[in-house]
C-alpha cells in the first residue's frame, strides 16, 4: 500500500525485474491488477453498468486510486466527448458521475425508449411533484391544498417510481412528510435542490390556502390519470 499525493491509500503492485507491473498472484495469465489498468478505460468501463450516478470517492476505491486523479480523469473525459461531439456525454450530476445522452439526441433516444409507448408522467402528477419539490419537506395535505385537489393516487404514483421518498414526520400533526429523491436530481439533470428554477414565488403559501384541511382529507382510490376533487 501506498499513499497518493491527497493523503489517500491505494495499492501498488511491485515491479518485476523489468521494471514493469507484476501481476497479482492467483490472476489469469496476462491480466493486471485493478491498480496497474489504465485510468481513464477503467472508469468508463465502470460507469457504462452504474444504475446512479457514483461518487468520485467510491470509483477511487474501487480503482485503488488517489480521488484526485479520479476526478481530473472524469473531467478530462466529459471534455473529450463534448470535443468530439459524441452522442453521449459524462456529467456530474447528484453527487455523482453518470453517462447520459446528449441533449441535442433526445429526439432519436425518445423516439427508442417510447417506442409508441406512453411513458411520461401525467399533467397531475407533475404538478404534484412541483410542488414536493419547492415545498419539501411536505405533508400530502399540504400538497393537496396548494393544487386544490386530492392527490394521494398522484403521491403512490411517485414514490412507486422513486421521485419522492418519505423524509419523517410533521412534530405539529404527525403526518408523515415528504421530499424528493437523488433519482428525482438525477433525472432533471441537477447537482442539487439550490439549480431548481425561481418558480417558487409563484406558488401560493401553503398556511393561506390550507384553510379547514387537516391532514384527514379523504382518500380516494385514484390513479396518475387524474385527481379526485377534495370535499370543502
Amino acid at each position: 500500500m501506498s499513499g497518493g499525493a491527497d493523503g489517500e491509500a491505494y495499492d501498488i503492485t511491485e515491479t518485476g525485474a523489468g521494471g514493469t507491473p507484476e501481476e497479482r498472484p492467483g490472476a489469469p495469465a496476462g491480466t493486471l491488477g485493478v491498480a496497474e489498468l489504465e485510468l481513464k478505460p477503467a472508469l468508463e468501463a465502470v460507469l457504462m453498468v452504474v444504475d446512479e450516478p457514483a461518487t468520485e470517492e467510491h470509483l477511487a476505491r474501487v480503482l485503488q486510486r488517489p480521488r484526485r486523479a479520479v476526478a481530473l480523469a472524469l473531467r478530462e473525459l466529459s471534455d473529450d466527448y463534448t470535443r468530439q461531439g459524441r452522442g453521449f456525454d459524462l456529467r456530474l450530476v447528484a453527487g455523482g458521475w453518470r453517462f447520459y445522452s446528449r441533449a441535442a439526441y433526445a429526439d432519436a433516444v425518445e423516439s427508442f425508449v417510447l417506442d409508441g409507448q406512453q411513458a411520461r408522467l401525467t399533467q397531475a402528477a407533475l404538478e404534484t411533484l412541483a410542488v414536493v419539490a419547492y415545498r419539501q419537506p411536505v405533508s400530502r395535505s399540504r400538497v393537496s391544498a396548494v393544487r386544490g385537489v386530492n392527490c394521494d393516487g398522484v403521491m403512490r404514483t411517485l414514490l412507486q417510481r422513486g421521485l419522492v421518498e418519505e423524509a419523517g414526520t410533521e412534530p405539529e400533526t404527525g403526518a408523515i412528510l415528504y421530499r424528493t429523491t437523488n433519482y428525482f436530481l438525477e433525472r432533471m439533470g441537477l447537482r442539487g435542490l439550490d439549480e431548481l428554477p425561481e418558480l417558487a414565488p409563484f406558488l401560493p403559501e401553503a398556511d393561506a390556502v390550507e384553510g379547514d384541511s387537516p391532514e384527514g382529507i379523504p382518500s380516494f382510490d385514484v390513479d396518475d390519470s387524474g385527481d379526485s376533487q377534495t370535499d370543502h
